[in-house]
């Protein structure tokens, strides 16, 4: 006999999936899948592969934002077709969190009796805000540096960082002042020039403090158009996102480390703008700017760099898995089948004791047969599931 799953993702616990969809009766004689099962399984089945899946936001799944992402090409796209939109005047801003000394794990060769598995360091979580943007023709604005404090020290800024502005917050985020300032005194004093009194299209999440009331009379007033990326999709959508700030970390991680092997000890804010400037260097380059437009499909304008990584809509495959099942397993005829074997015995039964079925009796029969092992599939994960939650609601009540 067969069983028959959807084709969609098999969690990597593949023995204890066998375990809940075979053995769902304790009164079944039956083994436990043994340790090396999961290979097995594997080797037996090429239409499978493993695929390290790293988790994410549900709101943030491909399924969950397919609809929105479309809805913004579509606007987006219309706003770009126009001839008095230039690249150049295409800008994406967006704001980091940089961690200000944070050392990446790191190989090194040491004695093979050395057992240590850690690295001392000084760790300062303190984090600084970088407001940043970047123009679709491969140029990047000077940025935004937000300290968490209430006033600003002339110390952390002894490095010459010509075109900088600072701010501060209690909290190191950005705020609707904050916000204001930087279109105000950033973005239009950079840009105004450039665009030559055509409009200028600026990209942004939906972060409230970025559509504050006098953010849109400033830019209704200067020809400053703002487009909102739809929520819950800036980690596709954003340049920024999509191919700056991970390569901007990884540069200031670096520059860290550099520091800490040069003898500082502790990296703290009167070494963040020496540091920041550096990796921005080594990061905001033209080419990585012009990969990030590219990669969230807006230039050159390709809807299907992003759209082909949602799964199409389609009629769900199956996967014939044979299942070797235990003959030993014995069932009452005369009692309802209550796990998969139960009824792929009573199955066999109805064929012995029937004789020689046409092919239309067959094929309904082992379109039933199919019809109950996805239920007592999808039964015992849910029973497993609830066995969780049941577990998790008692500990909570016990505390």
């Amino acid at each position: 006999m067969n069983n028959f799953m959807e084709q969609r993702e098999l969690p990597g616990d593949t023995e204890g999936f066998a375990a809940l969809t075979i053995i769902t009766d304790p009164s079944l004689k039956v083994r436990p899948p043994g340790k090396n099962w999961s290979r097995g399984f594997y080797r037996r089945h090429p239409q499978l592969r493993a695929r390290r899946l790293r988790a994410i936001d549900w709101k943030r799944d491909g399924q969950q934002i397919e609809d929105k992402v479309r809805h913004w090409f579509a606007i987006i796209g219309r706003e770009l077709a126009d001839p008095a939109i230039l690249p150049g005047n295409v800008y994406n801003m967006d704001e980091t969190g940089v961690l200000l000394s944070v050392l990446n794990s790191l190989k090194l060769l040491v004695s093979k009796d050395d057992l240590r598995k850690y690295r001392g360091t000084t760790v300062k979580r303190t984090l600084v805000t970088a407001i940043e943007c970047i123009a679709a023709d491969g140029r990047f604005l000077h940025p935004l540096i937000i300290w968490p404090a209430a006033t600003h020290r002339s110390s952390w800024t002894t490095h010459a960082t010509p075109g900088w502005h600072f701010a501060c917050s209690k909290t190191g985020y950005t705020n609707t002042d904050i916000s204001l300032y930087w279109v105000k005194h950033l973005f239009d004093p950079q840009t105004r020039d450039r665009a030559g009194g055509r409009p200028r299209l600026l990209i942004c999440d939906g972060f409230g403090t970025h559509e504050s009331l006098e953010v849109m009379k400033f830019c209704f007033a200067n020809r400053i158009m703002l487009c909102r990326l739809p929520s819950h999709a800036s980690h596709k959508l954003q340049p920024c996102d999509v191919g700056v700030f991970s390569p901007l970390k990884t540069a200031y991680r670096g520059q860290v480390e550099q520091a800490c092997r040069a003898g500082v000890g502790n990296v703290g804010k009167p070494h963040f703008t020496y540091l920041y400037d550096r990796a921005r260097q080594e990061a905001f380059t033209p080419r990585n700017i012009r990969s990030a437009w590219s990669r969230s499909g807006l230039f050159p304008f390709d809807p299907s760099r992003i759209l082909r990584d949602f799964q199409v809509s389609r009629p769900e495959e199956q996967i014939t898995i044979p299942v070797d099942h235990n003959p030993t397993v014995s069932f009452n005829l005369d009692h309802t089948p209550t796990t998969s074997d139960h009824f792929t015995l009573l199955r066999r039964e109805m064929e012995q004791g029937t004789g020689s079925l046409d092919s239309e009796c067959k094929h309904r029969l082992e379109t039933l047969n199919r019809a109950a092992e996805k239920v007592f599939a999808e039964r015992a994960l849910l029973l497993e599931e609830n066995r969780i939650l049941f577990e998790q609601n008692n500990e909570k009540s016990s505390r």
